[in-house]
């Protein structure tokens, strides 16, 4: 495409109307929360005198926890920056990796997971990841956990993503558990300790002996396993092995996308 003055298409620079708009670039990985009808690269907005580019941006339909750096001719700008007439912005992605800001001791970002995330915070636990899951919390009361317990929010309902009390957030990218994985995966490239957590509560397991839990196995499993793990949240109790071979592929799966992300 052929592009006019300050980057803007080559369409647009000869009509008087254009140089009273504000010109956007919205970069390919944020169109798709731009309503179909708008979904192009370019966007236009009239100034009002006293919005902000974030709200700006957050007009079209973007989170701004999924917005990166922006520019205006070249110079890095904020979400508070106010825009003027005849601004090209280039809004981009944020940066994968994506850096988090730890609490002391972390080596990894810690989560929480709106309603409808429920396999993928098991599918994070398994991987030794911080998930915390209700099945029953209502948005503001996950606002209030993940500003408190310093977590990611990861959901995919881009209305909680734009709450401005939410210190920070992230959309889930993918409609199947899988896709959903790969997606946080690769953005947050996070270490991984699998095996570590209770996929039911997400405590972290602690060895424990087997003459300690014995008596609660079934014989079976008393015969042939002697290394166990519980978990002192529920009591629920683990044992080396018995993995079934689709959980091994989500470890596997999951240790290679990390790989290739760091």
């Amino acid at each position: 495409m052929a592009h006019g003055p300050r980057g803007t298409p080559s369409g647009w620079h000869a009509d008087s109307v254009v140089e009273r708009d504000i010109h956007l670039r919205i970069t390919a990985e944020l169109l798709l929360f731009l309503p179909a009808s708008r979904r192009r690269e370019w966007q236009r907005v009239a100034p009002d005198g006293t919005s902000t580019l974030g709200h700006v941006v957050e007009s079209l339909g973007i989170p701004l926890p999924e917005v990166g750096p922006m520019t205006v001719d070249g110079a890095g700008v904020g979400p508070s920056y106010q825009p003027a007439a005849g601004d090209v912005v280039h809004v981009h992605a944020v940066p994968r990796p994506q850096q988090v800001p730890l609490e002391p001791g972390l080596l990894a970002p810690r989560f929480l997971l709106d309603v409808h995330l429920g396999t993928l915070a098991r599918r994070l636990r398994l991987l030794g990841l911080d998930a915390a899951y209700h099945n029953d919390m209502d948005d503001p009361s996950l606002v209030v956990q993940a500003n408190a317990e310093r977590r990611v929010l990861l959901t995919r309902d881009r209305g909680l993503l734009r709450r401005r009390a939410l210190w920070l957030g992230a959309y889930v990218r993918g409609s199947s558990p899988h896709d959903q994985l790969r997606d946080l995966l690769e953005r947050f490239a996070p270490p991984l300790r699998p095996w570590t957590r209770c996929t039911a509560c997400n405590g972290e397991l602690a060895p424990v002996g087997k003459h300690e839990v014995e008596r609660l196995l079934e014989a079976g499993t008393r015969r042939t396993y002697d290394a166990y793990g519980r978990c002192p949240e529920c009591g629920q109790i683990y044992w080396r092995g018995a993995h079934s071979e689709h959980l091994e592929e989500i470890v596997r799966s999951a240790t290679r996308a990390v790989g290739s992300s760091q």
